[in-house]
């Protein structure tokens, strides 16, 4: 049988598409609790708890036929994947254009291995943020990309 994870993928990913939700990854890891089965999932404007209920709830019952554990016992968790979650993919970077991300590189690009800046294109090699000026960073290059999160922007009262 394939892999729990690409099992999983390949079953969830047409029920989460027919519910308007795209599967960022699965998991399945062992954690304090047993196995875990995490289906993380995103979708425009963001996932809500709706959102994961429904995916959990369309996915019992298949998953139960696929046995996708060899009858090993495991928890079923349905989530978004975060705001700070690692963008890897071209589909993400694709989601993320004209975000504003935080990129770290493991060189320094100029003199800092740390830029904030809109991204405004990708390809299979680089992406190009807009920073004060465009600067490319190959992706050979990136440890880490996340969207930026500025808690200063919204101070509250």
């Amino acid at each position: 049988m394939a892999s729990v994870k690409t099992a999983v993928q390949d079953l969830a990913t047409p029920i989460a598409t027919s519910l308007g939700l795209e599967i960022v990854e699965v998991a399945y890891e062992k954690k304090f609790d047993g196995m875990n089965l995490t289906i993380y999932i995103d979708k425009k404007g963001g996932v809500t708890i709706d959102d994961c209920e429904k995916l959990h709830n369309a996915l019992d019952e298949p998953l139960d036929e696929l046995d996708p554990t060899e009858g090993k016992p495991y928890i079923l968790n349905v989530s978004s994947p975060g705001l700070d979650r690692p963008i890897k993919t071209d589909k993400d970077f694709s989601r993320n254009l004209g975000e504003v991300l935080e990129v770290s590189t493991f060189t320094k690009i100029g003199t800092s291995k740390k830029h904030v800046g809109e991204l405004i294109r990708f390809d299979k090699d680089k992406i190009v943020l807009l920073v004060k000026k465009e600067i490319e960073i190959a992706r050979s290059n990136i440890s880490k990309a996340t969207k930026y999160i500025d808690f200063k922007e919204n101070k509250g009262g």
